[in-house]
């Protein structure tokens, strides 16, 4: 479970329009890349994903439920790492992540496991205040997946982040091969890596639709750079 379907959606915002009649499917467990320069869409359709924000037209589902602002059933399902953590620097890690378990009543003995799972059990007595930046983003994911959600959206997650959290990013995200992922991000290199398909937007449009399993770094660079006008298209 856990796939995504996205038909005809559209997003206007004031005279604006950020995403233009786009249509995708992600098969549940792929994980899928959407690359693009600023302004392309990408954050407003990790929105309407995620259920900040509703399509003007068109429609969203994962699974068989359409994705809307008051989706329930929806959200149990996600797991979101949006730019900020959302995490509370007062708190230790674990005692984050255990607030977090009683309100989406989450059995707390899950919560170690997961400390685990991103390499924070070590110093999850430390308040996160204290935390560097890749180590809050490490925490962000552990809140996400918390409640073992089938889906996850992960919006621009390496900003920020040195080589080594970079690298203990990917890490993770292998753990999680069995879940559908959705990364948006403009480090090219690193989000290829980490996904099976790539999805290139270009001013609210989906314009190229490719596999990265197959290629190497270099090869979807050239790629992408055609499909966003910067190369030569032969």
């Amino acid at each position: 479970m856990g796939s995504i379907h996205v038909d005809g959606v559209t997003k206007r915002l004031g005279s604006t329009v950020a995403v233009r009649d786009v249509s995708f499917t992600v098969e549940s467990g792929e994980h899928v890349g959407l690359f693009g320069p600023n302004g392309a869409g990408k954050t407003t359709l990790m929105q309407m994903l995620s259920t900040l924000s509703a399509p003007s037209e068109g429609r969203i589902r994962i699974d068989d439920t359409e994705v809307t602002p008051d989706a329930t059933d929806v959200r149990r399902k996600l797991g979101v790492v949006g730019h900020r953590p959302m995490v509370y620097g007062t708190l230790t890690a674990r005692e984050n992540l255990r607030l977090h378990a009683r309100l989406r009543g989450v059995n707390t003995e899950r919560v170690e496991r997961v400390l685990e799972q991103v390499n924070l059990r070590t110093r999850a007595s430390t308040r996160v205040e204290e935390y560097s930046h890749g180590m809050r983003k490490r925490l962000a994911i552990a809140r996400s997946v918390l409640h073992d959600p089938t889906v996850l959206l992960l919006d621009e997650p390496y900003t920020g982040l040195d080589q080594r959290s970079a690298a203990d990013l990917r890490r993770i995200l292998e753990q999680f091969a069995d879940r559908t992922v959705v990364i948006a991000t403009h480090d090219l290199e690193r989000g290829a890596s980490v996904c099976d398909r790539a999805l290139v937007l270009v001013d609210g449009d989906v314009v190229r639709d490719v596999r990265t399993d197959d290629r190497d770094a270099d090869a979807f660079k050239r790629v992408y750079e055609r499909a966003i006008g910067l190369a030569d298209p032969r």
